[in-house]
Protein backbone atom coordinates (compact mmCIF):
# COMPACT_ATOMS: atom_id res chain seq x y z
CA UNK A 1 0.00 0.00 0.00
CA UNK A 2 1.26 3.53 -0.77
CA UNK A 3 2.35 5.16 2.47
CA UNK A 4 4.71 7.52 4.24
CA UNK A 5 7.19 5.59 6.38
CA UNK A 6 9.18 7.09 9.26
CA UNK A 7 12.30 5.67 10.86
CA UNK A 8 14.35 7.42 13.57
CA UNK A 9 17.98 6.41 14.13
CA UNK A 10 20.37 8.39 16.35
CA UNK A 11 18.17 11.48 16.24
CA UNK A 12 17.81 11.49 12.45
CA UNK A 13 14.28 10.85 11.19
CA UNK A 14 13.92 9.51 7.65
CA UNK A 15 10.52 10.13 6.07
CA UNK A 16 10.13 7.90 3.02
CA UNK A 17 7.58 8.45 0.26
CA UNK A 18 6.74 4.85 -0.51
CA UNK A 19 4.78 4.15 -3.69
CA UNK A 20 7.59 2.62 -5.68
CA UNK A 21 5.42 1.01 -8.34
CA UNK A 22 4.26 4.47 -9.46
CA UNK A 23 7.61 6.30 -9.07
CA UNK A 24 6.50 7.38 -5.60
CA UNK A 25 3.50 9.37 -6.73
CA UNK A 26 1.73 10.79 -3.69
CA UNK A 27 -1.87 9.72 -3.08
CA UNK A 28 -4.48 11.82 -1.28
CA UNK A 29 -4.01 9.81 1.92
CA UNK A 30 -0.23 10.33 1.76
CA UNK A 31 -0.57 14.10 1.29
CA UNK A 32 -2.82 14.18 4.33
CA UNK A 33 -0.22 12.38 6.45
CA UNK A 34 2.57 14.97 6.09
CA UNK A 35 1.30 17.52 8.62
CA UNK A 36 0.53 15.11 11.50
CA UNK A 37 3.79 13.22 10.98
CA UNK A 38 5.85 16.41 11.00
CA UNK A 39 3.96 17.74 14.04
CA UNK A 40 4.90 14.56 15.87
CA UNK A 41 8.56 14.80 14.84
CA UNK A 42 8.69 18.48 15.82
CA UNK A 43 7.47 17.60 19.30
CA UNK A 44 9.96 14.74 19.69
CA UNK A 45 13.03 16.16 21.45
CA UNK A 46 15.14 13.19 20.35
CA UNK A 47 14.69 14.14 16.67
CA UNK A 48 17.20 16.72 15.43
CA UNK A 49 17.01 16.38 11.61
CA UNK A 50 14.49 15.06 9.10
CA UNK A 51 15.56 13.51 5.79
CA UNK A 52 12.85 13.22 3.13
CA UNK A 53 13.42 10.65 0.39
CA UNK A 54 11.60 8.32 -1.96
CA UNK A 55 11.57 4.54 -1.86
CA UNK A 56 13.81 2.83 -4.39
CA UNK A 57 15.29 4.84 -7.24
CA UNK A 58 13.00 7.92 -7.36
CA UNK A 59 12.20 10.82 -5.08
CA UNK A 60 8.63 11.44 -6.28
CA UNK A 61 6.77 11.88 -9.55
CA UNK A 62 4.31 14.20 -7.78
CA UNK A 63 0.62 13.99 -7.02
CA UNK A 64 -1.15 10.81 -8.06
CA UNK A 65 -2.99 11.90 -11.22
CA UNK A 66 -5.94 9.68 -10.31
CA UNK A 67 -6.57 11.75 -7.15
CA UNK A 68 -5.49 15.10 -8.55
CA UNK A 69 -8.82 16.90 -8.39
CA UNK A 70 -9.37 15.97 -4.75
CA UNK A 71 -5.74 16.56 -3.79
CA UNK A 72 -5.78 20.12 -5.12
CA UNK A 73 -9.24 20.98 -3.79
CA UNK A 74 -9.77 22.68 -0.45
CA UNK A 75 -10.23 26.02 1.21
CA UNK A 76 -6.75 27.22 0.22
CA UNK A 77 -4.98 27.28 -3.13
CA UNK A 78 -3.14 24.02 -3.75
CA UNK A 79 -5.21 22.05 -1.25
CA UNK A 80 -3.37 19.15 0.37
CA UNK A 81 -0.21 19.77 -1.68
CA UNK A 82 0.19 23.25 -0.23
CA UNK A 83 -0.61 21.96 3.26
CA UNK A 84 2.19 19.39 3.01
CA UNK A 85 4.63 21.86 1.46
CA UNK A 86 4.01 24.45 4.17
CA UNK A 87 4.31 21.81 6.90
CA UNK A 88 7.81 21.01 5.63
CA UNK A 89 8.78 24.66 5.17
CA UNK A 90 7.53 25.53 8.65
CA UNK A 91 9.17 22.56 10.37
CA UNK A 92 11.42 24.04 13.08
CA UNK A 93 14.34 21.62 12.69
CA UNK A 94 16.69 21.17 9.71
CA UNK A 95 15.29 19.22 6.75
CA UNK A 96 17.20 17.49 3.96
CA UNK A 97 15.71 16.35 0.65
CA UNK A 98 17.58 13.32 -0.73
CA UNK A 99 16.72 13.48 -4.44
CA UNK A 100 17.37 10.51 -6.65
CA UNK A 101 15.60 9.75 -9.93
CA UNK A 102 12.43 11.69 -10.72
CA UNK A 103 11.56 14.81 -8.71
CA UNK A 104 8.65 16.24 -10.64
CA UNK A 105 5.52 18.34 -10.08
CA UNK A 106 4.33 18.04 -6.50
CA UNK A 107 7.48 16.05 -5.76
CA UNK A 108 9.51 19.16 -6.49
CA UNK A 109 7.26 21.16 -4.13
CA UNK A 110 8.15 18.78 -1.31
CA UNK A 111 11.86 18.94 -2.10
CA UNK A 112 11.81 22.69 -2.63
CA UNK A 113 10.35 23.21 0.85
CA UNK A 114 13.34 21.50 2.48
CA UNK A 115 16.31 23.47 3.82
CA UNK A 116 18.98 21.47 1.98
CA UNK A 117 18.56 19.55 -1.27
CA UNK A 118 21.14 16.92 -2.17
CA UNK A 119 20.70 15.42 -5.63
CA UNK A 120 22.10 12.34 -7.30
CA UNK A 121 23.66 13.13 -10.68
CA UNK A 122 21.00 10.90 -12.27
CA UNK A 123 18.11 12.94 -10.78
CA UNK A 124 15.57 14.54 -13.13
CA UNK A 125 13.59 17.65 -12.22
CA UNK A 126 10.43 19.12 -13.69
CA UNK A 127 7.68 21.59 -12.79
CA UNK A 128 4.96 20.32 -15.05
CA UNK A 129 1.52 22.00 -14.66
CA UNK A 130 1.47 23.05 -18.33
CA UNK A 131 1.70 19.40 -19.37
CA UNK A 132 -1.63 18.56 -17.70
CA UNK A 133 -3.48 21.88 -17.89
CA UNK A 134 -3.53 22.96 -14.24
CA UNK A 135 -2.35 26.02 -12.32
CA UNK A 136 0.56 25.21 -10.04
CA UNK A 137 -0.08 26.05 -6.36
CA UNK A 138 0.92 29.62 -5.57
CA UNK A 139 3.09 28.46 -2.67
CA UNK A 140 5.11 26.32 -5.09
CA UNK A 141 5.42 29.16 -7.59
CA UNK A 142 6.60 31.53 -4.87
CA UNK A 143 9.22 29.13 -3.58
CA UNK A 144 10.50 28.40 -7.10
CA UNK A 145 10.85 32.14 -7.75
CA UNK A 146 12.76 32.55 -4.46
CA UNK A 147 15.17 29.73 -5.30
CA UNK A 148 15.67 30.08 -9.04
CA UNK A 149 14.44 33.59 -9.92
CA UNK A 150 11.53 34.75 -12.09
CA UNK A 151 13.08 33.95 -15.48
CA UNK A 152 13.89 30.33 -14.63
CA UNK A 153 10.54 29.90 -12.86
CA UNK A 154 8.72 31.05 -16.03
CA UNK A 155 10.80 28.74 -18.22
CA UNK A 156 10.12 25.65 -16.10
CA UNK A 157 6.46 26.39 -15.37
CA UNK A 158 5.48 27.32 -18.92
CA UNK A 159 7.49 24.67 -20.77
CA UNK A 160 7.15 21.74 -18.36
CA UNK A 161 10.67 20.86 -19.45
CA UNK A 162 12.52 18.09 -17.62
CA UNK A 163 16.07 19.04 -16.63
CA UNK A 164 19.04 17.11 -15.27
CA UNK A 165 20.71 17.56 -11.88
CA UNK A 166 23.58 19.74 -13.11
CA UNK A 167 21.18 22.16 -14.74
CA UNK A 168 19.06 22.22 -11.59
CA UNK A 169 22.22 23.00 -9.62
CA UNK A 170 22.98 25.90 -11.94
CA UNK A 171 19.43 27.19 -11.43
CA UNK A 172 19.84 27.11 -7.64
CA UNK A 173 17.25 24.36 -7.17
CA UNK A 174 19.63 22.00 -5.36
CA UNK A 175 22.45 22.53 -2.90
CA UNK A 176 24.88 20.09 -4.46
CA UNK A 177 25.05 17.09 -6.78
CA UNK A 178 26.69 13.76 -5.91
CA UNK A 179 27.51 10.75 -8.06
CA UNK A 180 25.16 7.78 -7.48
CA UNK A 181 27.80 5.58 -5.83
CA UNK A 182 28.45 8.23 -3.16
CA UNK A 183 24.92 9.64 -2.93
CA UNK A 184 23.50 7.96 0.17
CA UNK A 185 26.78 8.29 2.06
CA UNK A 186 26.72 12.01 1.31
CA UNK A 187 23.14 12.29 2.56
CA UNK A 188 24.04 10.43 5.76
CA UNK A 189 27.08 12.62 6.37
CA UNK A 190 25.09 15.80 5.85
CA UNK A 191 22.31 14.69 8.20
CA UNK A 192 24.81 13.57 10.86
CA UNK A 193 26.65 16.88 10.62
CA UNK A 194 23.44 18.85 11.08
CA UNK A 195 22.40 16.62 13.97
CA UNK A 196 25.70 17.25 15.77
CA UNK A 197 25.35 21.02 15.64
CA UNK A 198 23.72 23.17 18.30
CA UNK A 199 19.97 22.88 17.85
CA UNK A 200 19.63 26.33 19.40
CA UNK A 201 21.79 27.73 16.61
CA UNK A 202 20.25 25.78 13.74
CA UNK A 203 16.62 26.30 14.73
CA UNK A 204 17.01 30.00 15.53
CA UNK A 205 18.87 30.77 12.32
CA UNK A 206 16.43 28.73 10.23
CA UNK A 207 13.55 30.80 11.55
CA UNK A 208 15.39 34.10 11.06
CA UNK A 209 16.46 33.24 7.50
CA UNK A 210 12.86 32.28 6.67
CA UNK A 211 11.57 35.57 8.09
CA UNK A 212 14.07 37.56 6.04
CA UNK A 213 13.32 35.56 2.88
CA UNK A 214 9.60 36.19 3.37
CA UNK A 215 10.24 39.94 3.84
CA UNK A 216 8.85 39.98 7.36
CA UNK A 217 8.62 43.39 8.98
CA UNK A 218 11.73 44.66 10.81
CA UNK A 219 9.70 44.70 14.02
CA UNK A 220 8.80 41.02 13.66
CA UNK A 221 12.39 40.04 12.89
CA UNK A 222 13.66 42.07 15.85
CA UNK A 223 11.10 40.49 18.16
CA UNK A 224 12.07 36.93 17.17
CA UNK A 225 15.79 37.76 17.36
CA UNK A 226 15.36 39.12 20.89
CA UNK A 227 13.44 35.99 21.90
CA UNK A 228 16.17 33.72 20.55
CA UNK A 229 18.91 35.80 22.18
CA UNK A 230 17.15 35.40 25.52
CA UNK A 231 16.96 31.66 24.91
CA UNK A 232 20.68 31.60 24.09
CA UNK A 233 21.54 33.50 27.26
CA UNK A 234 19.79 30.84 29.34
CA UNK A 235 21.40 27.95 27.44
CA UNK A 236 24.68 26.14 28.07
CA UNK A 237 25.37 25.61 24.36
CA UNK A 238 27.77 28.56 23.93
CA UNK A 239 29.89 27.44 26.89
CA UNK A 240 29.83 23.84 25.66
CA UNK A 241 30.90 24.93 22.17
CA UNK A 242 33.72 27.14 23.44
CA UNK A 243 35.06 24.45 25.78
CA UNK A 244 35.02 21.87 23.01
CA UNK A 245 36.81 24.24 20.63
CA UNK A 246 39.55 24.96 23.17
CA UNK A 247 39.87 21.30 24.09
CA UNK A 248 39.81 20.20 20.45
CA UNK A 249 36.93 17.79 21.10
CA UNK A 250 33.51 17.36 19.58
CA UNK A 251 30.86 19.38 21.45
CA UNK A 252 27.85 17.63 22.92
CA UNK A 253 25.21 20.33 22.91
CA UNK A 254 22.23 20.02 25.25
CA UNK A 255 19.64 22.61 24.19
CA UNK A 256 16.41 21.04 23.00
CA UNK A 257 17.69 17.46 23.29
CA UNK A 258 16.04 16.61 26.61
Amino acid sequence: MPQLRVEVVHGIATLTIDNEARRNSVTLEMWQQFSPILDRLAADASVTVVVIRGAGDNFSSGADIRDLGTILSGETDGGWVTAAEEAIAGFPKPTVAAIDGFCVGGGWELAGACDIRIASSRATFGVTPARIGIIYPLSGIRRLVQLAGPAVAKLLLMSGELIDAQRALGFGMVTHVVEPNDFWDAVSRSAAELSARSQLSTQSMKELVNLLADHASPAEVAERLASWQAEAAASDDAAIGAAAFLGRTEPRFTWGRR
